[in-house]
């Protein structure tokens, strides 16, 4: 997230009345709820942690134990608990 300095978009009137709340001191404005993306929404991450998820339940089938699988995916037991519990639901249905 970069930067933009008020005096370049805002009339010095919304300066102004900013400065009243907040002088000189960085604030957040966040954007509009329609203009807001779901998270990942910019990258590939969700279908990365899709793809390690199902090789973490497949090597579970295939015998490893989840302290093992933890071990192997630098997590922690109760996230890999978490992802099986999730994979096995997906696969029921």
């Amino acid at each position: 997230m970069g930067y933009i300095r008020a005096e370049e978009i805002l009339p010095i009137e919304v300066i102004e009345l900013i400065q009243q709340y907040v002088d000189g001191e960085n604030i957040y404005i966040p954007r509009k709820a329609a203009h807001r993306q779901a998270w990942g929404a910019g990258t590939q991450i969700r279908q990365e942690l899709l793809r390690r998820d199902r090789q973490i339940y497949k090597d579970y089938l295939a015998g490893s134990r989840p302290p093992e699988l933890a071990g192997k995916y630098f997590l922690s037991e109760k996230s890999i608990q978490r992802i099986l519990r999730k994979m096995s639901l997906q696969n029921m249905s």
